[in-house]
């Protein structure tokens, strides 16, 4: 396939350009993940560069690279392109090898083919995006001609395969990310004599924190759990326990005998925990949960603490209270736990503050849960307090997930 034939079809290029976007990887920093694929290509076929790019509309762009010091280059002056178009051309055999660009006129003229230290061997194989179209290429490169026989052709196709899982990878993170954000709570549009301001930031594109708020009788109930790990699995484990969480206390609220208050969270921890046990036991995890339930006329808070100790009520006048009780384990720690509620209030210009460690994490206080009372103490106002949370996250990228919730009382009812 010459130079020219690897021009494709404006609507052809158009889709393909789509599933570029799709995985919203152009620009984005290196990644071990990819990196760690060029630095072993290059022990495996003993040649000196590596790379796996993809192919923007007008440029190449290096996501990872070893031996050439680029980060992108004009798509026109690729070999790659063409791997491209032979993608849809010959997709049964996709694999580009040239063992002597140098001398093949459909490539000579390309800048870094031949010459001094210039590339010779050049071996593509294509990426594909998630609707199929080729994206980008896994290559290798040699300063001097040489070839790849069948079980080297075969060893090509596998890392190539590896590559690909982790191009599939990043789409099914960025799918995972989407819903998980859709599965935060809606803000409730009316809370009488309230207000309240949340933010959840997953140190990845996806996170083990979360949080839930919903209507109860007449108050609100307020979750913030932070799952042990990092990533899509605790991702999932977070919605199985945020499912868990508000199915017990609708059955509560339906079939329930509490005479006053929103909800009984101890009992509320207590069952969740127990519908969990399998789920903990099989993945060997456990999930520190604080759990709130707000009657909306008196302020009257009902809580529950599993292991989780980062929440604290700023009262009017600016002091602040660490909501500390006798608590209990995180869940999934020991089997047939029970937790028993505390009792706190709300008055008037009073906050409820429930936050996860990733916050402590950014304000340098790993192990000093005081540090909440102190960032708390200055910020009376739930969307300034979340707004303080969001720049320190932006200045300073989380190691670890964020999470923060609170909910002012303004008037007494």
């Amino acid at each position: 396939m010459t130079a020219e034939a690897s021009l494709l079809p404006e609507h052809l290029e158009n889709e393909r350009m789509r599933d570029v976007e799709l995985l919203e990887l152009l620009d984005t920093p290196h990644e071990e993940r990819f990196d760690k694929i060029t630095r072993i290509a290059c022990r495996v076929f003993g040649v000196p560069m590596a790379s796996l790019s993809l192919m923007d509309r007008d440029r190449q762009w290096f996501k990872s690279i070893l031996g050439l010091e680029l980060s992108d280059v004009p798509r026109e002056r690729t070999v790659c392109r063409t791997t491209i178009a032979r993608a849809y051309a010959q997709p049964e055999d996709p694999v580009l090898v040239l063992p002597d660009a140098a001398s093949d006129p459909a490539f000579a003229d390309i800048p870094g083919i031949g010459g001094k230290g210039g590339i010779r061997f050049y071996a593509g194989y294509p990426l594909y995006g998630p609707n199929g179209h080729p994206v980008g290429t896994f290559c290798i490169y040699d300063t001097e001609e040489r070839n790849l026989d069948a079980d080297q052709l075969d060893t090509f196709a596998e890392l190539a395969e590896w590559a690909q899982r982790e191009l599939d990878r990043a789409d099914e993170l960025d799918r995972a990310a989407e819903i998980q954000n859709q599965l935060l709570p809606r803000p409730l549009p009316d809370l009488p004599g309230y207000e309240m301001a949340t933010i959840c930031l997953p140190a990845f594109m996806v996170g083990g924190d979360f949080y839930d708020h919903y209507r109860l009788r007449d108050g609100i109930v307020i979750t913030v759990a932070d799952v042990m790990g990092k990533g899509l699995g605790a991702a999932i484990l977070s919605s199985a326990v945020r499912s868990s969480m508000r199915g017990v206390a609708r059955v509560l609220e339906r079939f329930g005998t509490r005479p006053v208050g929103v909800l009984d969270t101890g009992m509320t921890l207590t069952v969740g925990a127990e519908h969990l046990a399998d789920d903990f036991e099989h993945t060997g995890t456990f999930v520190t949960s604080f759990l709130a339930a707000l009657e909306f006329s008196t302020g009257d808070i009902d809580y529950a603490d599993a292991g989780h100790g980062l929440a604290a009520i700023r009262r009017a006048d600016g002091t602040v209270e660490p909501l500390t009780s006798g608590g209990g384990p995180p869940l999934g720690i020991f089997s047939a736990t029970t937790w028993r509620s505390e009792a706190a209030r709300l008055d008037a210009g009073d906050m409820l503050v429930i936050c996860s460690d990733g916050l402590l994490d950014l304000l340098d206080e790993q192990s000093d849960p005081a540090a909440l009372c102190r960032f708390v103490a200055d910020r009376a106002d739930p969307e300034e307090l979340v707004a303080a949370a969001r720049a320190l996250a932006e200045s300073n990228p989380p190691l670890d997930d964020v999470t923060v919730v609170a909910l002012r009382r303004e008037t007494a009812s």
